[in-house]
């Protein structure tokens, strides 16, 4: 189980830091990805970072803004987040897949959180 946390109301310009916390199983074994589903829009990949933690990449939107990371001690994989804009409002998502690779496409994630709100407004 996946439960997503620091989701919250910030003002533009801001920063927030998700948790992505896991039960019954070690994220240490799967590649995890942070997603985002804007209002009227489809969930998109955002970050992800393999098994091992040396690999990250990002989406362009937030390349240079979000620094995803995990902490294996603590199971749990963060997304910093900074520099928030009006188009970051979003339920963002963790998501886990069962490889040691990552990708951005929601296809290969096999469980998924179940969200946590980021409205980025004055």
């Amino acid at each position: 189980q996946l439960v997503e946390s620091g989701g919250g109301l910030v003002q533009p310009g801001g920063s927030l830091r998700l948790s992505c916390a896991a039960s019954g199983d070690t994220l240490a074994n799967y590649a995890i990805g942070w997603f985002r589903r804007a209002p009227g829009k489809e969930r998109e990949g955002m970050s992800y970072i393999n098994s091992s933690g040396d690999i990250t990449n990002y989406a362009d939107s937030v390349k240079g803004r979000f620094t995803i990371s995990r902490d294996s001690a603590k199971n749990t994989v963060y997304l910093q987040m900074s520099s928030l804009q009006p188009e970051d409002t979003a339920v963002y998502y963790c998501a886990a897949a069962p490889a040691s690779w990552g990708t951005l496409e929601k296809v290969a994630y096999a469980y998924w959180g179940q969200g946590t709100q980021v409205t980025v407004s004055p």
